[in-house]
């Protein structure tokens, strides 16, 4: 019969301690491959969590929802590898469309494409939606979102902003007095006035930059404390702003242990989308060591398990 320490090392292997973060497929092929059929069956018997006993039927059947957890769990690494696998701009164009069917909780993620890219990736994330769906991306944002984020979202994804090195202060001042005046509104009133959208989706990013530092001036308070952390304005001042503030946040969040599925679902998306660009990474990790005192890597480490777990450090070890 199989011994007890070979038992915890298939649960440990299946679910670990925070369950949702891959699974350890090598311990499962030395452990279960090995194993005698007598050996599964303790294990079966044993591991309530995972199966129930048919008394009528004499058998132990999986529950339905183990069932769908390993579905979960080792579809992590193969996800991971066909999103890494992809043009960029195919990623990102399939990232929107992924939004645009999940609905309002996920249009955070349409902020993110096009408020984190460079002009010419924003463009091409755009081609690859005509390719992909006959259709294009502000077409399909307009269609499926109403009130005033839909404005301001074909405005952001619309957007083929200016990279060069040259900044108008002046013009960066007048900008920020109108912030100032349209953040004060309750709610989410600042993103129905269209000179918000006109500065959130044509002005280059150093000339936001140039604006935080002229609303900060002008408030005496940071611009990106006023808004509410809950709204699109926020995310889109955080994307453009300090991505990789947004970045970290998202994968402080992903990496809890109480973090629904949906959410531990995040990390993929940050590796994954980030890791073209070695430095966009590097300044996220950096981020994140920070903000919360410990290590991306090691958080990875102890958090993920098996080829998942390799692949992301893998990604991670690229920015170094």
């Amino acid at each position: 019969m199989a011994h007890t320490l070979d038992l915890e090392s298939i649960v440990e292997a299946i679910s670990g301690k925070n369950v949702g973060m891959g699974v350890d497929e090598k311990a499962l092929i030395s452990t279960l491959g090995n194993s005698h059929k007598d050996h599964r069956k303790l294990f079966r018997k044993a591991s309530k969590s995972f199966f129930e006993e048919d008394e009528e039927r004499a058998f132990e059947k999986c529950h339905d929802q183990f069932v769908k957890h390993l579905k979960l769990e080792f579809s992590r690494f193969n996800n991971a590898v066909v999103m890494w696998s992809m043009h960029p701009w195919e990623r990102d164009a399939r990232v929107v469309k992924k939004a645009l069917k999940k609905g309002d909780e996920c249009y955070s993620l349409i902020v993110e494409v096009a408020c984190t890219r460079s002009s010419e990736d924003l463009l091409g994330a755009r081609k690859a939606y005509h390719s992909l769906f006959d259709q294009s991306m502000e077409e399909d944002i307009a269609s499926n979102i109403h009130g005033a984020r839909r404005k301001l979202l074909v405005g952001l994804v619309s957007a083929y902003r200016y990279e060069g090195n040259k900044v108008k202060d002046d013009s960066a001042k007048s900008d920020a007095k109108i912030l100032a005046e349209a953040v004060a509104s309750p709610g989410e009133k600042a993103i129905e006035n269209d000179e918000v959208v006109r500065i959130l989706s044509t002005r280059s990013k150093l000339h936001l930059q140039h604006l935080y530092k002229h609303y900060n001036q002008i408030k005496g308070s940071d611009l990106l404390g006023g808004v509410s952390e809950s709204s699109i304005l926020n995310d889109a001042l955080l994307c453009l702003l300090k991505p990789s503030v947004y970045f970290s946040k998202i994968l402080n969040a992903s990496l809890n242990k109480d973090a629904d599925k949906g959410t531990k679902k995040w990390l993929t998306r940050v590796f994954v989308t980030r890791a073209d660009h070695s430095d966009e990474l590097k300044e996220i990790a950096e981020e994140y060591n920070q903000r919360y005192g410990e290590t991306l890597a090691q958080n990875i480490q102890e958090k993920t398990r098996g080829n998942y777990r390799d692949f992301l450090l893998t990604l991670l070890s690229k920015s170094n």
